[in-house]
C-alpha cells in the first residue's frame, strides 16, 4: 500500500508543471466557446441582451464582453498576460452571477466555476508552459 501512495504522490507531483495550464484551458477554451457565440450575435444583439439585463452603456459593454471572451480567452489559452485576462474574467462572472444568475433563482454552477478558475489564475498565474514565462513575466 505504501509503494501504491507513494506512486500516486510521484504523480501528481509530476503534473504540478502543468496545473496552471490545465486551468488555462478549461477556463479559456468554455469563455472562447461563449465568446465566439457573442461575436455571432453581433454587438447589437448582445448590447440587446445586456441592455435587457440593466447594464448601463449596452454597446460599450458589449464590445468588452465579446473582447474579454474572445481575445482574453485566447491569450488565457496560450498564457499571454494570464494575470491581466483572468481578473478581466473574474469581474465579468461576478456581474453576470449578480446581475444574470441569481434574479433568476438559477444556481450559479457554471459562472462559479470558471470565477474559481479565474481567481486561481489570478493567484497562481500562467505556469511554466506559456508564453508569460517565455517573456520572463513571472508566472
Amino acid at each position: 500500500m505504501k509503494d501504491i501512495l507513494a506512486a500516486a504522490r510521484a504523480l501528481a507531483h509530476s503534473l504540478s508543471p502543468f496545473a496552471a495550464l490545465f486551468v488555462r484551458l478549461g477556463v479559456g477554451l468554455v469563455f472562447l466557446h461563449h465568446g465566439v457565440a457573442k461575436y455571432h450575435m453581433g454587438i447589437a444583439g448582445v448590447a440587446g441582451f445586456l441592455g435587457h439585463l440593466g447594464i448601463p452603456l449596452p454597446q460599450v459593454a458589449a464590445v468588452v464582453v465579446i473582447g474579454v471572451e474572445t481575445i482574453g480567452a485566447g491569450c488565457l489559452v496560450i498564457g499571454l498576460l494570464t494575470r491581466f485576462w483572468a481578473a478581466c474574467m473574474a469581474v465579468e462572472m461576478i456581474v453576470a452571477i449578480v446581475v444574470a444568475v441569481l434574479p433568476t433563482h438559477h444556481t450559479p454552477e457554471l459562472e462559479g466555476l470558471l470565477l474559481a478558475g479565474a481567481l486561481a489564475l489570478i493567484g497562481i498565474g500562467a505556469g511554466p508552459i506559456s508564453l508569460d514565462r517565455l517573456f520572463g513575466k513571472k508566472a
